[in-house]
Formats: structure tokens, C-alpha cells, sequence
């Protein structure tokens, strides 16, 4: 869109880019020290389990996208959340909660956590531009990799989770909350 004095490009109240790729930055950051707070949690409870060596693998490939965040942040100037105490907390808690109504029911946890998460990197991708190839390309690599979770999430029986609509529907709503606290905060 071209900017003219009757449509401009930004308006009052629109991020500039550069808060834009911060929040971006501040918020995939956030979003991965949760995700491997969460396989923790699972992982204090079903760690001796069949589950246990699938989620470790999980964990293993979110702890990979947290490095790379944490290196990213000072690399970008830009300030963690600050609610990364909280995310501490939450993610552990969630994860161990899920993981003590079964292995079926931490799967679930991931579907749901996964599903928002795609659509999440989905979104960055759209906005991000060739300006931030790098970033673009690899919030898109990083989708895939949830994509690929939640698959294996749904073959380990998430689907047979008891009260699998429920626990995903609020999975699923604690996760977009947390991510518009993270983009913020």
C-alpha cells in the first residue's frame, strides 16, 4: 500500500518494524523456554514411561529453538519477557498436570500447544519480510518442527486423552494468552 495523506501505510498505534521484530524475538523466546518447561514437567512425572524417550526427543529439539532465541535477544538488543518467572512456574506445572492424567493426556497438552503454535509462526512468517529473511526462514523452519510435534502427539494417542476437547480447548486458550502477554511484557 502507498502511503498518501488520506491512506497511510502506518497508523497511529501501529508498531514500527523494529518493535515488531522485537516483540517477534521477545515472544519465540518466551514461547520455547515454555515449551521446554512443559516436556520438564511431563518429564518429572512420565520420565520412566514408555512416553518418556518421545517427549525427551521433543524436548530436545525445543531446548535447540530456545538456544537460538536466547542467542538472538542480545545479539538483537532486545529484553527477554518479563514475565519469564512466571513462564518458569506455568510451564512446569502444566506440563506435570498433564502428564499426571497420563500419557495420552501430556500428548494432548501437545497437540493443543502445537496447533497454536503453528498458527503463531504462521503469522510471523506472513509479516515478516525479505528485510528479515533470516528470521522469516527460520520462524518457518521452527513451524515445522511443532507441526511435526503435534503429529507425533496424535500418534502416541492424544486423540484417546480423556476429556481430550476439554483439556486442548483450555490448553489452547492459556497458550494465545500467553503469547499476547509475552509479545507485551
Amino acid at each position: 500500500m502507498t502511503d498518501t495523506p488520506l491512506r497511510p501505510s502506518r497508523l497511529p498505534g501501529d508498531l514500527t518494524r523494529e518493535q515488531l521484530v522485537e516483540r517477534i524475538l521477545r515472544v519465540d523466546h518466551a514461547g520455547e523456554f515454555g515449551a521446554v518447561r512443559i516436556y520438564e514437567g511431563q518429564l518429572a512425572v512420565l520420565g520412566r514411561r514408555r512416553a518418556g524417550p518421545v517427549i525427551r526427543e521433543m524436548a530436545e529439539k525445543e531446548r535447540e529453538h530456545l538456544a537460538t532465541f536466547a542467542a538472538l535477544l542480545p545479539k538483537r538488543r532486545v529484553r527477554p519477557s518479563a514475565l519469564q518467572p512466571l513462564w518458569h512456574v506455568a510451564g512446569f506445572a502444566l506440563g506435570a498436570a498433564t502428564a499426571m492424567l497420563g500419557p495420552k493426556a501430556a500428548m494432548a497438552c501437545t497437540v493443543a500447544v502445537e496447533e497454536v503454535i503453528d498458527e503463531h509462526y504462521a503469522r510471523q512468517v506472513a509479516v515478516l519480510g525479505d528485510d528479515e529473511a533470516e528470521l522469516r526462514d527460520l520462524c518457518e523452519r521452527y513451524r515445522q518442527d511443532e507441526v511435526e510435534h503435534g503429529k507425533t502427539a496424535l500418534d502416541h494417542g492424544a486423540r484417546q486423552a480423556p476429556g481430550y476437547r476439554a483439556l486442548t480447548g483450555a490448553v489452547k486458550a492459556g497458550s494465545r494468552a500467553a503469547i499476547w502477554l509475552a509479545e507485551r511484557i
